[in-house]
C-alpha cells in the first residue's frame, strides 16, 4: 500500500528534502511532462519545477538567463531570497510556504522556484495553455456584430469580458474545484450592481462541491448549482459570446466561467432569457421585434402544433368548416400516431448522425435522407405527406429556438403532449398544456421565479420580453436580479454628479 502524501507540509530548508518530497508527490522522474531544472547561483542551489506543455518556454528561458547574471553583479554575502525576487523579470510573482500550494500551481502551468536554505518558494505565472484563438461561436452567429467568442482558456475568457467592461468594480474571483482535477472556476460580477446575497449563494454552492474532478466542466458545475434532476428545462443560460455575457453583467447577473469550457454560465435566468438572441439587438428595434416574434412563432409551432394537428386528425368534428381540409386525405396501414413517433425518432437520429459525420459527407447524407428515404417512405405508404410536413415544421421551430437546451426540452414536452392527446384526446391536450405551465411556474432556481415577468406579473418587464425596446428607453435594470444600483443611465454627466 502506498503512503498518503501530505501536501500541506511546510517547505523544508534543505532543498534535497524538497526534491524528494516533490518526486513522490508529482512523479518527477516518472511522468515525462513534469520536471526540474537545477542552477547554481551564489554557491547555492536553485531549482525550477515545471509542467511541460502548460508553460511558455520563452519566458522561462528569459527568467533563467536573468538569474545566471546574478553571480557577476552580487557578492556571496547578500541575502539570496531578496536577490532572486528582485531579478525575476515577470509581473506576477507570489510567495508560498506549503507544498499544497506548490503542487496546485505547478500542475496548473505555473513554475515554482526553490532556494537552498529558504522555507518558501516563488510561484511565477508563465501559463500558456494549448488551445484555439477566439472565433465566432457556431450556435450564436449574427449578421452584424463581433466575431470573437469564448475559448477553452479561462484567462482569455476573463480578458474578453474585461475588454468590454473596463470598470474597476468588475470582480473575477477564482476557485479550484475537484480533489484531483483542481479545475479553475471563476465567478464574475460587478460589485456595486450584483445582488450580494446571490453572490454568496453561488460561492457557497461552489465551495460545497466535493468530487474527484469535473472533466465535463460547466455542465457538472450546473448540476451541483441548481440540482436539475428530472426537469428538462434549462435553469441557467449558456453563452459563448462575450458581448452577451457583458450585457448580462450590466443587468446584475453573475457569470460562472469554468476552465476548459468555451461557454459561460449566466445566473440567475428565467424562461424568457432563453428565448432572446443577440441578433435582435444588432438590428433596429422594429426589425428586432419582428425577428423575435418570428422566433416565438417557431417555438410555439415546435411545442404545440404537432399535438394539436394529431388532435384534429383523431377528432375531425372539432375542425371548423373553413379549415376542414386539414388531415390526411389518404388512408395508411400505419396509425398516424405511430407515424409521428417514427418520424420524430428518424429526425433525431439524422441530427445525431449529422453531428458525428464529417462535414463533406453530412451534406450528402442530408440529401439522401430527404430525397431517398423521405420520398420512398411516402411512396410505399409508411408515411402520409402531412405527417412529414408537420413533423418538419416542428423540427424547424426547434432549430429556430436560440437555446439548444430549451429546444431539447420542448421536444420532450412535445412527445409528452402527443401521448396525452393519443390516449385522452381533448382533455389530455388541455391538461397536458396546463400541467406544463404550472410546472414552469413552480420552478425557482437560485430563488428566482422561472416564469418572471409573466408570473409574478411585471407589466413593464413583460413588454420588453414581447417587444425589442430601444436601448435609450431601458433606463432600469431588470428587477429579477435585485440589483444594488437599479439605474442603467445617469441623469447627469459624470462631472456634474
Amino acid at each position: 500500500m502506498t503512503s498518503k502524501i501530505d501536501n500541506k507540509q511546510k517547505i523544508f530548508k534543505k532543498i534535497k528534502e524538497n526534491e524528494e518530497f516533490l518526486s513522490k508527490s508529482i512523479g518527477i522522474g516518472k511522468s515525462f511532462d513534469v520536471g526540474v531544472r537545477k542552477l547554481k547561483i551564489l554557491n547555492k542551489e536553485i531549482q525550477f519545477y515545471y509542467c511541460t506543455g502548460l508553460c511558455d518556454t520563452s519566458i522561462i528561458v528569459e527568467i533563467m538567463r536573468e538569474l545566471m547574471f546574478i553571480d557577476d553583479h552580487h557578492r556571496l554575502t547578500v541575502k539570496l531570497e531578496q536577490v532572486i525576487h528582485n531579478h525575476l523579470p515577470h509581473q506576477q510573482v507570489t510567495v508560498v510556504e506549503t507544498f499544497d500550494e506548490v503542487v496546485d500551481q505547478v500542475l496548473s502551468g505555473l513554475i515554482a522556484v526553490f532556494m537552498e536554505g529558504e522555507e518558501q518558494a516563488f510561484i511565477i505565472d508563465v501559463r500558456k495553455y494549448p488551445g484555439r484563438t477566439p472565433q465566432e461561436p457556431d450556435t450564436e452567429k449574427v449578421i452584424r456584430g463581433s466575431r470573437d467568442g469564448y475559448t477553452e482558456n479561462i484567462i482569455e475568457n476573463t480578458a474578453l469580458t474585461r475588454r468590454r467592461i473596463r470598470d474597476g468594480r468588475l470582480r473575477n474571483e477564482i476557485f479550484q474545484i475537484g480533489e484531483r482535477s483542481k479545475t479553475d472556476v471563476c465567478i464574475t460580477y460587478i460589485q456595486d450592481v450584483a445582488n450580494p446575497n446571490l453572490i454568496e449563494i453561488i460561492k457557497k454552492k461552489l465551495e460545497e462541491i466535493n468530487i474527484d474532478g469535473i472533466p465535463m466542466a460547466d455542465k457538472t458545475v450546473e448540476e451541483f448549482l441548481v440540482h436539475q434532476a428530472a426537469n428538462p428545462f434549462p435553469l441557467v443560460r449558456y453563452t459563448e459570446r462575450p458581448d452577451v455575457a457583458a450585457s448580462h453583467l450590466l443587468e446584475g447577473h453573475v457569470l460562472i466561467i469554468v476552465d476548459t469550457s468555451p461557454s459561460v454560465i449566466i445566473t440567475p435566468t428565467t424562461f424568457f432569457h432563453h428565448v432572446q438572441h443577440a441578433e435582435e439587438y444588432r438590428e433596429a428595434p422594429l426589425p428586432g421585434a419582428f425577428l423575435r416574434w418570428v422566433r416565438f412563432g417557431g417555438m410555439l409551432a415546435a411545442l404545440l402544433l404537432l399535438p394539436l394537428w394529431l388532435l384534429m386528425v383523431d377528432q375531425p368534428e372539432l375542425l371548423p368548416k373553413t379549415i376542414d381540409f386539414i388531415g390526411p386525405n389518404d388512408k395508411s396501414n400505419v396509425p398516424i400516431f405511430l407515424q409521428i413517433i417514427l418520424a420524430e425518432i428518424g429526425i433525431e437520429t439524422l441530427r445525431m448522425a449529422a453531428i458525428h459525420t464529417p462535414t463533406p459527407l453530412s451534406t450528402a447524407m442530408g440529401l439522401i435522407a430527404a430525397v431517398l428515404i423521405g420520398q420512398i417512405a411516402i411512396d410505399v405508404g409508411l408515411f402520409v405527406p402531412e405527417v412529414i410536413l408537420y413533423v418538419s415544421i416542428a423540427a424547424v421551430g426547434s432549430f429556430a429556438t436560440p437555446s439548444y437546451e430549451l429546444a431539447i426540452a420542448n421536444k420532450l414536452i412535445r412527445l409528452v403532449l402527443l401521448f396525452s392527446v393519443y390516449f385522452f384526446g381533448v382533455p389530455g391536450y388541455i391538461v397536458g398544456v396546463t400541467a406544463v405551465i404550472l410546472f414552469l411556474v413552480s420552478l425557482r432556481p437560485l430563488n428566482t421565479p422561472y416564469m418572471w415577468p409573466f408570473i409574478p406579473f411585471n407589466p413593464k418587464a413583460f413588454i420588453q420580453v414581447l417587444i425589442r425596446v430601444s436601448v435609450p428607453l431601458t433606463k432600469l435594470r431588470p428587477s429579477i436580479t435585485e440589483p444594488q444600483n437599479k439605474s442603467k443611465q445617469r441623469d447627469k454627466p459624470l462631472a456634474e454628479s
